[in-house]
């Protein structure tokens, strides 16, 4: 990921939490990055972090995370597998704001797909991340949009 960014020319950090003594030394570092560079929105995508209180309350209502299940079903890292393994008919992608929870931040945008007989967990998790990659940028760019033009919208 590093790589394509690079190659792309695109401006990037990279640190592990693991560089520091607590997980409010990392969330300080990252806030200083977004606070210089003038972030006003942060997307989330494989992050695989809770979000703590630092970085919350600095951008209250300004994380946006993509998960993938129909929240508020399947919570958590595993949502596509334990969706699978219910043996629901239908599951789907979760857009959301994060909150202090986990996976319990306001909705943005659900995707539904129907889960055929045939369905292996591979086949399931091929069509989410086809989804995924289809629907985030169109919702990313119709929340800039909305905050370009005076405010965002909760749907």
């Amino acid at each position: 990921m590093l790589q394509r960014a690079q190659r792309l020319g695109i401006p990037f950090h990279s640190f592990s939490p693991k560089e520091f003594p607590s997980k409010k030394k990392y969330e300080e570092k990252i806030l200083e990055i977004l606070m210089d560079k003038e972030i006003d929105l942060v997307v989330l995508a494989g992050y695989m972090r809770i979000v703590g209180a630092t970085l919350l309350e600095a951008y209250e209502s300004k994380i946006i995370n993509i998960h993938p299940s129909l929240l508020p079903a399947f919570p958590g890292l595993h949502g596509i597998r334990d969706a699978f393994k219910a043996q629901v008919t239908k599951t789907g992608i979760t857009i959301h704001y994060i909150d202090k929870g986990v996976d319990t931040g306001p909705i943005i945008y659900q995707e539904k797909i129907t889960l055929s007989k045939e369905e292996t967990l591979e086949s399931l998790e091929a069509k989410i991340h086809q989804i995924e990659h289809q629907s985030y940028p169109k919702v990313i760019e119709k929340i800039i949009e909305e905050m370009n033009s005076g405010g965002i919208k909760h749907d």
